[in-house]
């Protein structure tokens, strides 16, 4: 389910945290937006930068899915209702959605990465999972080989011209 690109264009505009990691490490065969639950200080602090979505995923508990090992910075000003930074933050999707990555998670042996962290137009934090499946060594490694030689074969095509 891709975004339109006019709502992709924007959502990147106010990009809170992104995995960049995950497009290397796994193939990303779907993407979905879900909601998530935080409370006013989490979300200060994703407005204020920091995030950190590396090594984190999400997984299934008791029939939700839950985002596990997000770093989100804590607000210095919260006091006492400050959260715990790596804390688990439950995910928001519509059942059909939330039960086709269930399965795909336990059927397929894929795994649900976030790729990022955003603010939607009317201010909501969402997060883009991505539905994925392991790369192995010798993929990432014959990923970047391609990626070099694309990237050296546009230079040559430059200085032809």
């Amino acid at each position: 389910m891709a975004r339109t690109p006019k709502r992709a264009a924007a959502a990147r505009d106010r990009i809170a945290a992104q995995n960049r990691k995950a497009r290397r490490d796994y193939i990303i065969e779907d993407t979905v937006e879900a909601g998530l639950i935080l409370t006013g200080s989490e979300v200060k602090g994703l407005r204020g930068g920091g995030a950190n979505l590396n090594d984190s995923y999400a997984r299934e508990q008791g029939g939700e899915l839950w985002l596990i090992n997000a770093h989100i910075p804590p607000y210095k000003f919260a006091g006492v209702g400050a959260h715990e930074s790596r804390r688990r933050r439950k995910l928001l999707l519509h059942r059909r959605e939330l039960n086709r990555l269930i399965g795909a998670i336990q059927r397929d042996g894929m795994t649900a990465v976030p790729l990022s962290i955003y603010f939607s137009d009317r201010g909501i934090a969402k997060v883009e999972l991505g539905l994925a499946k392991g790369r192995r060594k010798y993929e990432k490694r014959e990923l970047v080989k391609q990626r070099d030689w694309q990237r050296q074969k546009a230079r040559l095509m430059r200085q032809r011209d």
